[in-house]
């Protein structure tokens, strides 16, 4: 018995440093251990896809680069939080029947945020531009989102289709940045629009004094234009301390000793119109910085350049225009065309001869 122990212990040691080994082979080949962190498709760099990405595109079986792109579109609209609709999904799978024949997709979503209300995200092939529309519908009301359109080969690498997204994508901070920005943000806030509800992101969701730090950093053409935007921001700019910040800020050295009650927003425009017409003086025109210069004499006998082209009989203009200074009584008169006074209709010229006449002599026609 004691000559088995040994063995049996020596044989139980490759056993333990297998077991041992094996965890860090999985983790160093799939891409679902725990060395992957959380990544967004905005953070992601170039040669990185998130997980959730290779998964979707793993699974997806992509065979083209719109089948990326629409690929990468669902986990976008995932990152933004819409539930896909229409049939119960695993983690990593695209829905059913989300691509079909002759280069069309279909995806239909819904949101927490959005209750009772569809999304149903249409795209279409169009050469080498990938069509993307999507349409609202709350309650019984349909609303339509701007198309977007998408150059695939712009976000998708030569290496497509691939096993890899992280090799088969490029620019997903670009692709993220325009799709979030121009088809599932404006999809929420029309839905909550529609149904009445407050803004849930934006500049307008901002608490009123993250809001005030923002506005600081504007400039006043920023700030005047935002103020013309809706109501809630027209109260947001209207604020006084706003405005003595941007009149410490833009008016440096002037006083800001004044009454608690000063209406900062009214001193700011009044120094601004001051500042406004004192650079306006200092950009006087060419012809008002120069006074009229006094008529001389001399200037009648200088010979006046030679134009370039005669001018025309009938037509003020050589003296009157390079001139202008000189007496209007000392030019020559306006000249006549034809030269000279118009003659007298009623005077006959010497050689008239009535129509239908006949010479004087009629033999000086034959010698």
């Amino acid at each position: 018995m004691t000559s088995n122990q040994p063995s049996s212990s020596s044989s139980s040691l490759p056993a333990a440093s297998s077991d041992s080994q094996g965890p860090d082979e999985v983790s160093s080949s799939d891409p679902s251990s725990s060395s992957w962190e959380p990544m967004l498709c905005s953070e992601a760099e170039e040669g990185q896809a998130p997980l959730s990405l290779e998964l979707l595109y793993h699974l997806a079986q992509t065979s083209s680069s719109s089948d990326a792109v629409m690929v990468a579109a669902h986990q976008l609209m995932l990152e933004t939080g819409f539930v896909p609709q229409g049939c119960e999904l695993q983690s990593g799978e695209m829905p059913a029947g989300w691509r079909s024949a002759g280069g069309v997709y279909r995806l239909q979503y819904s949101h927490p945020l959005c209750e009772n209300s569809l999304v149903s995200v249409v795209a279409l092939c169009m050469g080498p531009v990938l069509a993307i529309n999507a349409t609202l519908k709350v309650n019984e009301s349909v609303d339509t989102i701007p198309k977007l359109t998408l150059n695939p080969r712009s976000y998708v690498t030569t290496q497509c289709p691939g096993e890899s997204a992280a090799a088969a994508f490029k620019d997903l901070k670009k692709l993220s940045r325009i799709f979030k920005d121009q088809l599932a943000y404006p999809l929420i806030a029309a839905a909550r629009a529609a149904m009445s509800l407050p803004v849930a992101f934006g500049l307008a969701a901002l608490p009123p004094e993250l809001l005030l730090r923002v506005l600081r950093l504007l400039d006043v053409v920023s700030v005047v234009r935002l103020s013309s935007v809706c109501r809630h921001f027209h109260i947001a700019t209207a604020d006084s301390a706003l405005w003595r910040h941007l009149y410490q800020r833009d008016f440096t050295g002037s006083s800001l000793s004044r009454p608690i009650d000063t209406d900062w927003k009214e001193v700011y425009k009044r120094y601004h119109k001051n500042r406004s017409e004192l650079l306006r003086g200092r950009r006087l025109p060419l012809y008002r910085s120069f006074p009229p210069q006094p008529w001389n004499p001399r200037d009648i006998f200088q010979p006046l350049p030679i134009p370039i082209h005669p001018p025309v009989p009938g037509i003020i203009g050589g003296e009157y225009d390079q001139r202008p200074n000189l007496p209007r009584g000392l030019l020559p008169r306006p000249r006549f065309d034809p030269i000279g006074p118009p003659r007298d209709p009623e005077r006959r010229p010497p050689n008239f001869r009535p129509a239908g006449g006949r010479p004087a002599d009629v033999r000086r026609g034959f010698i």
